[in-house]
Order: structure tokens, then sequence, then C-alpha cells
């Protein structure tokens, strides 16, 4: 098992339209009130972890709990990223890192960035959302006709990068983080074809 999924404490629309599979045979970590998303999905965490002062109690109902002061530099989240990690999971997704105040959307989102500096693969899901951060590599997406696809530059650059089966393709480009010329995209073959030679490429599947 090399799978790791942690709810966090931020909105989550229509949990019940999550695919279930995305948790099934993966270790869960609940982070402070994601608990209770969990809760509600009828998942009991193989870890409870954080300062608890959004859920308001710390839970029992769980494998392990583990129990932080308020005053800390990390937030749940960042806590429960670092323990997957240091259990050695290779591929994390977190729930519930969406929608709320945005200075908490964006510190979710630079998580997978510290993630992706530690050798794993990381993403973010919701009902209407996919968010992933990757390095240099190929990739391939399936297409779903729901969904657009946009591709941004995490860091300054991202060379070499080639997108193919889309309705705006690539061959061999630069893009860079001061410009969104990866806004929603659309696959037009069974497969879009996706890869880079340098830096971070933040992949968004948005419901439209």
């Amino acid at each position: 098992m090399n799978d790791c999924v942690i709810f966090t404490g931020g909105e989550l629309d229509s949990p019940e339209r999550l695919d279930k599979s995305i948790w099934k045979n993966a270790f869960v970590i609940a982070a402070d009130s994601g608990y209770r998303y969990a809760e509600m999905l009828g998942i009991i965490p193989d870890l409870a972890m954080g300062d608890y002062d959004s859920l308001g109690y710390v839970p029992k109902n769980c494998g392990e709990v583990m129990t932080f002061p308020k005053e800390k530099d990390d937030s749940d989240l960042m806590l429960a990223i670092r323990e997957a990690l240091k259990r050695g999971y290779k591929n994390i997704t977190v729930i519930g890192a969406l929608g709320g105040r945005f200075d908490h959307t964006f510190s979710n989102i630079q998580c997978l960035g510290f993630i992706a500096k530690h050798g794993a693969s990381g993403r973010i899901i919701s009902a209407d959302e996919l968010i992933a951060l990757n390095g240099p590599g190929e990739y391939s997406v399936r297409r779903d006709d729901s969904r657009s696809l946009s591709l941004f530059a995490y860091t300054e650059t991202v060379s070499g990068l080639t997108v193919s089966g889309v309705k705006y393709p690539l061959e061999n480009s630069e893009i860079t983080n001061f410009f969104p010329i990866g806004l929603s995209n659309v696959i037009t073959e069974d497969y879009a074809r996706i890869s880079f030679k340098s830096g971070l490429l933040l992949m968004i599947f948005s419901r439209l």
C-alpha cells in the first residue's frame, strides 16, 4: 500500500459524488476538522492528527491519534503531509482543501509543492476539481468531456512542454508563471499526452 488520503477541513461540496475508490486500500489521515468529512463518508481514519481547534474535540473512533499545540509553525494539513511522507507514502491525495478562504486554498496548493520537493506525487480533489503538481516526465490524461484541462507553470518556467490530443496543442514550448496561457484547454482525442523537461507543472481538471 503506497497511497495515503488526507481529509482536511476546507469546504467540500457534494462529498457523496467523490469516487470511493480513492480511499479504498489507502492509509487515511484526518487532519483536524477533516475528521468530519471522513465520518460523513463512513470512513474510520487510520490516523487523526491536529490541534483540534476547528473540530472542537479529540476524535476517538480512529486507529491512532496525534495531538499538537495550537501555536505551531505548520498547518494541520502540513503536519499530516509530513507524517505521510515520514511513513513512506508516495501517492498523497488531499480532500477538503478547496473553498473558503483563498489564503488557505493557496497554502494548500503550495503543500503540493512540498510533496513534489520530497519525491512524492500529490493531488487535491473535490467533486468538481482535480489539481495535481508534477515534475518533468510524460503523462497521459483520459478524455472527459465534462472537464477542462488547464496547465500552469508553478515554477518560474516549465520548458520543453509538449501537449497533444487537445484543441490547443504545444510543441517543445516554454511557459512561465507570469502569464496563464494554459487556461481551459479541451481534450479532443482519447487521451491528452503531456510531457516536459524541466520545472513543476500544475495540472487542473475542472468540471464545466
